[in-house]
């Protein structure tokens, strides 16, 4: 198996993947045209990205079989072209959460004591602590989270060492789980802007959650609140962030920005990063090696299970639910041909099969195959087959709910 690496990735990684049996080809400087060409050349099995963006053309180029994003958002693959290829795209949530945690709590101390402020005028040469003794503290201060997925979870354990009561909205979030978790429920996101002194933010990116944070939600933020984003720069409308900084005396912490460079290097002039406001890092939540030695060996697990099963953890793009509404079950001795009989009928009747398992029992006697249809077999071809073929125990047709 030939795997294409075309961004950085942990040498640990890398000799993980080859101690498996992986060819693997290093290219972490790979982007677009040349990306394509590579793949076009190498014909890699997996392609492992981090932040490179992979597109349409890409996935045309050769013959990939897996993408895996090396890290947990994969905003930057192209899944539905994936998906309609088959190509699985798979990802590593949760290994990166506690560095991306410890980098929202870095900004919010940041913020309240001015830390980037204090090292400007030390470079200067200037002395100024009546300046910056001001600080608020974050001692009983509010701590709003939006969105407590793996790294908002984090969160909550580090604002309970700082002292801070924790208020959260997340879209799969009840008021038993929050509870739980000794945080308080908020039922909405605007709910939690009213009533927090700092607000963090940790949203997937999606359509649903694309702009969620608007002008409606800051317009709702307390005068001079904080407000650390180290989710994804899209999930906020940042023209209205600007305008809040402006006219609401809202603080700004974050590692994430839209239209944010794709490369390790490069140009930045986003109007953002002029505002007093704003304390700023360079997209490098998950940048520790913590992080990616975490990373990387969820990769190479990832991999391993797909070379020697053919299955993929992680998997993001497999329907949640198929368009089958008809099951046919089919209790058979284990011999072969039996199911390409069943098949081959209900091929002649234009059904298309949407799942399908074969389970044999103990001996490899009998099997039952479970096959999931987009719709119901006629009874005279269950007749047909049930007659004509002695190695059918028996056959039901079940039709799924909706």
């Amino acid at each position: 198996m030939l795997v294409l690496i075309a961004d950085k990735f942990e040498a640990s990684g890398r000799d993980g993947l080859q101690a498996i049996g992986c060819e693997i080809t290093y290219q972490p400087d790979l982007k677009d045209e040349a990306l394509a060409e590579a793949i076009r050349h190498d014909k890699p099995d997996v392609l492992v990205v981090r932040g490179t963006r992979v597109t349409e053309p890409m996935l045309d180029a050769g013959p990939v079989k897996l993408v895996v994003r090396a890290g947990a958002g994969y905003n930057t693959i192209d899944v539905a072209a994936a998906s309609k290829r088959g190509i699985y795209v798979s990802n590593c949530p949760g290994k990166n959460s506690i560095a991306v945690a410890e980098l929202a709590f870095a900004l919010i101390l940041a913020l309240d004591r001015r830390i980037v402020d204090n090292v400007i005028s030390l470079r200067r040469r200037e002395w100024n602590k009546k300046e910056f003794s001001k600080a608020r503290g974050l001692y009983g201060r509010t701590l709003g989270l939006i969105g407590v997925g793996k790294i908002g979870q984090e969160m909550i354990p580090r604002a309970r060492a700082f002292g801070m009561p924790v208020i959260a909205w997340s879209r799969s979030l009840t008021p038993d789980a929050a509870a739980a978790r000794g945080i308080e429920f908020k039922a909405t996101p605007g709910d939690v802007a009213r009533a927090a002194d700092i607000i963090s933010v940790h949203l997937a990116l999606s359509p649903e959650t694309r702009s969620l944070i608007d002008s409606e939600f800051f317009n709702s933020m307390r005068e001079g609140a904080y407000f650390i984003n180290t989710a994804r720069g899209d999930v906020v409308d940042q023209a209205a962030l600007g305008q809040a900084m402006k006219t609401r005396g809202v603080r700004a912490g974050l590692d994430v920005y839209a239209g944010e460079p794709t490369s390790a290097r490069g140009e930045f002039t986003d109007e953002i990063v002029k505002e007093e406001n704003l304390y700023g890092t360079h997209h490098i939540g998950a940048s520790t090696d913590q992080a990616q030695e975490a990373i990387a060996a969820e990769t190479v697990r990832i991999i391993r299970q797909f070379k020697e099963t053919g299955q993929v953890p992680n998997v993001i793009n497999l329907a949640r639910q198929t368009p089958a509404t008809h099951r046919l079950v089919v209790r058979h001795l284990d011999r072969p041909g039996v199911l390409a009989g069943v098949l081959d009928a209900i091929k002649a009747e234009d059904i298309n099969v949407q799942e399908m398992e074969n389970i044999v029992f103990e001996g490899a006697d009998a099997a039952v195959a479970r096959i999931n249809l987009d719709n119901a077999p006629s009874q005279a071809t269950l007749d047909r087959l049930s007659h004509l073929n002695a190695d059918i125990i028996e056959l039901d047709l079940l039709q799924l709910k909706s």
